[in-house]
């Protein structure tokens, strides 16, 4: 198991603006006791976490490779500009981390987008997306548990002394398991994939990325996050917005803290309705964090060991000064949570 402080500050990835180097310097000063790897969609498509991750999978497999279309991506006859644009973002993430952190040790967390997000995003050559063939989904499932294993092991390569978190994300894999991905018409949707199919592929990325002395896990900001499939497919970290979680989520998550996963929980704001200082915003998720410890019956301490605290979803969208506010708060929330711990156990 990878040592995270408890109640830790990390970020879910995504981030506005195109300095991938100012950001990584923000990180590793705001953020310092669970940094990520920043993505910065902005620069454009490749950037964006489909592109990204698929210019990893078109290395292990030229026949992946996609291409932008008017609403998004396509499988391509071969790699092109894009992906090469892609892969050169990626890096230049990577550059900006590895100065930023250069010699310290600890954890630090990546992201990918998982291959049932990948299978709902990409259309075949036909048009239709790559969810509706089982074949294309195995292929994606297959290269990426190779992808993410290359890419773990060129994360370490660069800082040896960190210990990698691979989050892979997955906004659409309720929607696949539910059946409620549409097709390219829109007037229709694509049949439910079966559960324990889902769990395989996931499993074949989590398997590769554990080989790699990694930590395996998902981010899943929907309503209906699968937490039992998601841990049965080998999920060591879970990451989710708890403010709009399915209540019939709320036991297995707690559960899952019992279990010693790590749990990343959503309590700051992506998009404020109105910007309260960080010292307020910080006692905010504090509370939100204690009272979530309350409902499950988990000591705060016990709890504190196996949770980090983050933003709702990615912060691509939010104004600059939003996103440090928010790092801020969410380190101080942390310690919060941790100086009350003993109190809630005497309590």
């Amino acid at each position: 198991m990878i040592a995270v402080a408890p109640a830790a500050a990390t970020g879910i990835g995504s981030l506005p603006g195109t300095d991938s180097h100012e950001w990584s310097r923000a990180i590793a000063g705001e953020l310092p006791q669970f940094p990520h790897v920043p993505e910065l969609p902005a620069r454009g498509p490749g950037a964006d976490m489909v592109g990204r991750t698929m210019s990893l999978l078109a290395q292990v497999a030229p026949d992946l490779a996609v291409e932008t279309t008017p609403v998004g991506w396509r499988f391509a006859d071969a790699p092109g500009r894009v992906m090469a644009r892609a892969r050169s973002w990626l890096a230049e993430d990577l550059d900006g981390i590895e100065q930023a952190l250069a010699g310290r040790r600890g954890p630090l967390k990546a992201q990918l987008t998982g291959p049932w997000t990948l299978a709902a995003s990409i259309e075949t050559r036909g048009g239709e997306r790559a969810v509706r063939d089982h074949g294309a989904c195995r292929d994606i499932a297959e290269a990426l548990a190779e992808a993410a294993r290359r890419h773990v092991h060129e994360i370490q390569r660069r800082l040896p002394a960190a210990e990698v978190v691979l989050q892979l994300d997955e906004p659409s894999l309720p929607s696949v398991l539910a059946g409620g991905v549409t097709t390219a018409s829109g007037l229709a949707t694509y049949r439910a994939v079966d559960p324990a199919r889902a769990q395989s592929h996931l499993g074949w990325v989590m398997d590769a990325v554990a080989s790699a002395d990694a930590l395996p896990g998902v981010h899943c900001c929907h309503p209906r996050a699968p937490i039992g499939l998601l841990r049965r497919a080998g999920a060591l970290m879970l990451s989710v917005d708890p403010h709009v979680l399915d209540g019939a989520q709320e036991e297995p998550l707690g559960e899952a803290v019992e279990a010693d996963v790590l749990v990343l929980l959503g309590y700051a704001p992506s998009r404020p309705a109105a910007v309260p200082g960080a010292q307020a915003l910080a006692e905010r998720i504090a509370g939100s964090a204690l009272e979530q410890y309350s409902r499950w019956g988990i000591p705060a301490e016990m709890a504190n060991a196996c949770v980090s605290l983050t933003p709702s979803c990615g912060l691509a969208g939010a104004d600059p000064g939003w996103v440090r506010l928010v790092y801020a708060a969410l380190s101080v929330a942390g310690r919060l949570v941790r100086d009350d711990a003993p109190v809630e156990e005497q309590s």
